[in-house]
């Protein structure tokens, strides 16, 4: 009886000194926020439609091709990512390290894209400034950018705890998989954004 007490009291004591993290729930409690941020972008948007002052619409000069692009390379990182987790949870570092990279470069390519295709539609006299439509389109469009920038950040800190740690402990899982969710979020945001503003405007 006496053991038994001793175990329970070890096991108390050990739950107290490593408390479980609740660093993931805080985390979806962010992204629930964000969903109302890109919410409300989305709403102003919604509601500048057709607020284009006399200046170019999104059909006059959208290109739906090079859309699509940024498009494609977003997704394919989102799968390259789940690759990079899979091999986490079976603790192969280098092959972590290697789908890290894939997908940091298809981030990357994407937010080039993206920032090409601003200043593409800036030298076409479609600037923040022209129009309610084209103000609206820039936040939008521009937050996810920024959020976008800030995941390649992340990665690439997490890159380095890879290479510094070959052996990943539950730490850096927990940040990957939460590195993860908001990747994916991003995806998301941007399959609406594809959606209702670049084919909603063209079609």
């Amino acid at each position: 009886m006496l053991q038994k007490t001793n175990q329970a009291n070890l096991a108390e004591s050990d739950h107290q000194d490593h408390p479980e993290s609740h660093s993931v729930f805080g985390f979806w409690t962010y992204l629930m926020t964000d969903c109302v941020l890109f919410a409300a972008l989305f709403a102003t948007f919604a509601s500048l439609w057709h607020q284009f002052a006399g200046g170019p619409t999104g059909k006059d000069l959208f290109e739906l091709p090079g859309v699509a692009i940024e498009t494609g390379l977003l997704l394919l990182s989102s799968i390259t990512f789940g690759f990079a987790m899979l091999n986490a949870y079976q603790q192969k570092s280098g092959k972590v390290m290697q789908w890290l990279v894939v997908t940091f470069l298809l981030g990357a390519l994407f937010l080039f894209l993206e920032l090409r295709e601003f200043s593409q539609l800036i030298a076409e006299g479609a600037s923040p400034q022209r129009s309610a439509f084209w103000s609206s389109f820039f936040a939008l469009v521009g937050t996810h950018g920024l959020h976008v920038f800030i995941g390649l950040i992340w990665m690439a800190v997490m890159m380095i705890h890879v290479l510094l740690r070959p052996q990943l402990g539950e730490h850096e899982i927990r940040r990957l998989a939460c590195l993860g969710l908001f990747w994916h979020f991003l995806d998301l945001v941007w399959i609406c954004v594809f959606t209702f503003v670049y084919l909603g405007s063209v079609v």
